[in-house]
């Protein structure tokens, strides 16, 4: 054996090594185990519509309730705006917005059978009967009594109509949304809450969990800080194959595997899995509709995972340190060029007392493609109805602003466009001065949305 050989099988195996060692990183981290359930453990688990607490964490409460925790369930809406799955329930096309209102009733009822099932009382669960696909319109644009309140796009109503609700008549606004969850998690002071995912494609599960970091932040101090563990059901093109597999695993999406997202996996027995399939069944108005998906959840682990908040020190000096914040999440499966996903990053810095954003995008914007920042400013010093809900349109013809459903003069943010990349220089005045940021960005082909970032919390240091 030669000396050169032996010193390039050195190398080679020195090499391996490193490769074993390093490999999980490689490949992203693996997942890791939920922490265990216990006695001690009051675990609320939000829903944007009946089913998602059951498709989502069904598994878990029933650990839960083994495990002797207390276990409450939240339905931020009725589900009342599936027109396409009430027609297949109904076998008949609706237009009476009464007959909307009834298929939130049902589904609701649907709800409460299946966690009755699972070994849950009807006091157990909260319904607050919020518009079905407009929280994040309330979010986003309606506060206080200066404006109208949301109207929902199928039951036509701009208030809780619903005798069962926690709340009834209550306003579709974003202060009786905060209203309603800070009661509930008050007065439950839940050890873990489990809510929908900030990279979820549905508007309302992205809104829950929006709500719900706005709630636990006004809560700070009054009661203790709970664990958060999304859930995470619509995502394009997944989970594959559809259908009751018991003997799969349900893995993590394909574009969230190698994300920030630090993900934590619920193994499930058998008997959980065939339990969960059975109660996923009672959701009779959308299997119907679809009867090869929802069934698809129970398999032999459930997934939690969030995103940790981005800090962003102030920087006083004139060089500039990005913080990228890049988790698209893509809105359509359309797959040709123009209308796959268009952001390659998004860069956030705090500078000189401005929020600082870059935006790359695949393509540069033309007649077609537009661009949307989203900006929801938090501050203890302020109540959050108070504070602005920013939102950037910039097209072709240039930037307009919006301060919930108000238009705003665009002189006050700098910014620039220079062939694919857009920068933002948002003076924190403008802001209402947070101390905390939710944000999100994205492009739309017209009126098609194409990919969207996940929602993350920037956390503003002026140390």
């Amino acid at each position: 054996m030669t000396l050169d050989f032996q010193k390039n099988i050195r190398s080679f195996l020195t090499a391996f090594s490193f490769l074993l060692i390093l490999g999980p990183w490689a490949q992203g981290q693996p997942e890791k185990e939920l922490s265990p359930i216990t006695s001690n453990d009051r675990i609320l688990v939000l829903a944007p519509h009946p089913d998602d607490e059951t498709i989502g964490a069904g598994g878990l409460i029933q650990q839960a309730i083994k495990a002797g925790a207390k276990v409450k369930v939240v339905l931020l809406t009725y589900g009342e705006n599936n027109e396409f799955a009430f027609i297949v329930y109904e076998k008949r096309i609706v237009f009476r917005k009464k007959e909307f209102l009834r298929l939130g009733e049902v589904r609701r009822e649907e709800s409460l059978a299946a966690m009755e099932y699972l070994g849950l009382d009807p006091g157990d669960i909260v319904s607050l009967g919020f518009p079905d696909f407009g929280t994040m319109e309330v979010l986003l644009k309606y506060w206080g009594s200066s404006a109208k309140p949301f109207k929902s796009m199928l039951s036509r109503v701009r208030q809780v109509p619903y005798a069962t609700a926690l709340s009834l008549n209550v306003p579709y606004v974003g202060e009786s949304v905060l209203t309603d969850l800070e009661k509930v998690i008050f007065d439950f002071r839940p050890t873990r809450v489990v809510v929908s995912h900030p990279a979820d494609v549905n508007r309302d599960h992205r809104a829950l969990y929006l709500f719900t970091r706005i709630a636990l932040w006004d809560l700070e101090g009054k009661i203790p800080s709970p664990e958060i563990d999304p859930y995470i059901i619509h995502v394009v093109g997944w989970p594959k194959p559809r259908g009751y597999h018991p003997e799969l695993a349900l893995d993590v999406p394909p574009d969230l595997k190698e994300s920030e997202i630090g993900w934590k996996k619920l193994d499930l027995s058998r008997v959980e899995v065939q339990r969960k399939k059975n109660s996923i069944e009672l959701y009779q108005s959308q299997i119907k509709y679809a009867p090869n998906y929802l069934v698809t959840f129970a398999r032999k682990n459930e997934d939690f995972g969030d995103y940790s908040p981005i800090p962003l020190a102030n920087q006083l000096g004139d060089q500039v340190q990005w913080t990228d914040a890049s988790s698209v999440i893509p809105q359509t499966s359309l797959k040709e060029p123009a209308h796959s996903d268009q952001i390659s990053s998004l860069e956030y810095a705090l500078q000189k007392d401005k929020l600082l954003v870059r935006l790359t995008l695949k393509r540069e914007i033309d007649k077609e493609l537009g661009v949307m920042l989203y900006l929801l400013p938090y501050s203890k010093a302020t109540p959050f109805s108070q504070m602005p809900k920013v939102t950037l349109n910039y097209r072709l013809d240039g930037l307009i602003i919006h301060d919930k459903l108000k238009r705003l003069p665009s002189k006050e943010v700098e910014f620039e466009s220079k062939n694919k990349t857009l920068l933002f220089k948002i003076p924190l005045s403008f802001l209402g001065n947070p101390d905390r940021i939710l944000s999100s960005a994205k492009t739309s082909l017209y009126d098609l949305a194409l990919d969207e970032t996940a929602w993350r919390v920037l956390a503003l240091s002026f140390q």
